[in-house]
């Protein structure tokens, strides 16, 4: 049954080589299905097959149940990605930069929460920004320097993740609503090729409490896919893209792989795959990447 036109993915860790035979099992009277492909042992295994897509993801979760499994379905075809388009804030390192600048300042209560409204859609990013940056008012501009220092880490899986993807021959972007201060210096030490981002403006060493427009937001991360896809002269299907919030919704929306990375109810609903448990090797096995290919960074 080679050939067959779609995979079903399976990512987590201890235990799940129990979930391979009973979703097998689950899967097999709806269509054809191949025997389970295992790309890391006890980690991740593809399960190809060729019937209704839809009817085998609701059946493979459902029998996987509570279990801390990552279950999508990716068509077989031109599974690996040419290019890396990547969210930063919450999805390639654990923190929002913005969050903690207010944190130093003691303000994160008020900034946070408006935060959290405008990952979740529930309101226009780039209002929230404006809003936020002007409680930075006054605020010493060498504050960045210390959330980086402290406070801004990389994810797990993330050095990993653009560097397998590079050594293959993918183009990697840092495309943030945050800002440039952190792109670059995330950007550098994760390994992307190129990075843009929003800039909060300053005057004598303190914030003025404005961001340089216009403002980078959801459909400035669009057109820099879109631009990306131009230059590169690939399809869309080449793409994979991955964020966690709102703001990633049009960019995830048309890549070929869209991936919700731990993220909000409004993004995992629009993503074409849901990783809301493993790591940021988890989008390497997505793409049918075997552990032994995965380059450690």
């Amino acid at each position: 049954m080679a050939g067959l036109p779609f995979v079903l993915s399976v990512i987590g860790h201890d235990g799940i080589e129990a979930y391979a035979e009973t979703i097998g099992g689950a899967v097999a009277p709806i269509g054809a299905v191949e025997r389970v492909a295992w790309l890391a042992q006890g980690q991740a295994f593809d399960l190809p097959f060729a019937c209704d897509a839809d009817a085998v993801l609701e059946a493979a979760r459902a029998v996987a149940g509570a279990a801390k499994l990552d279950i999508n379905v990716v068509p077989a075809a031109n599974r690996r990605k040419k290019l890396l388009i990547a969210d930063m804030d919450s999805t390639i390192i654990g923190c929002e930069c913005l969050d903690e600048i207010a944190d130093l300042a003691g303000l994160k209560n008020r900034v946070a929460p408006i935060t959290e409204a405008a990952m979740r859609g529930e309101i226009e990013f780039e209002p929230a920004l404006r809003r936020r940056a002007a409680l930075l008012e006054g605020l010493p501009v060498e504050t960045m320097a210390r959330v980086y220092d402290e406070r801004v880490r990389l994810n797990p899986g993330a050095r990993a993740l653009v560097a397998t993807m590079r050594a293959n021959g993918a183009r990697t972007m840092l495309v943030s609503s945050g800002f440039r201060y952190f792109t670059q210096r995330v950007a550098q030490d994760c390994g992307f090729e190129t990075e843009q981002a929003n800039r909060l403006l300053e005057r004598d060493g303190v914030f003025t409490g404005e961001v340089a427009e216009p403002i980078l937001g959801r459909d400035a991360k669009l057109r820099a896919l879109e631009a990306a896809v131009s230059e590169l002269g690939i399809g869309f299907d080449d793409v994979l893209a991955v964020g966690d919030g709102a703001n990633d919704l049009a960019m995830i929306a048309r890549a070929g792989l869209g991936v919700a990375w731990h993220a909000k109810p409004i993004l995992a609903a629009s993503a074409s795959a849901v990783i809301a448990h493993g790591d940021l090797t988890s989008l390497l096995y997505l793409q049918g990447y075997r552990k032994e290919e995965i380059r450690a960074a």
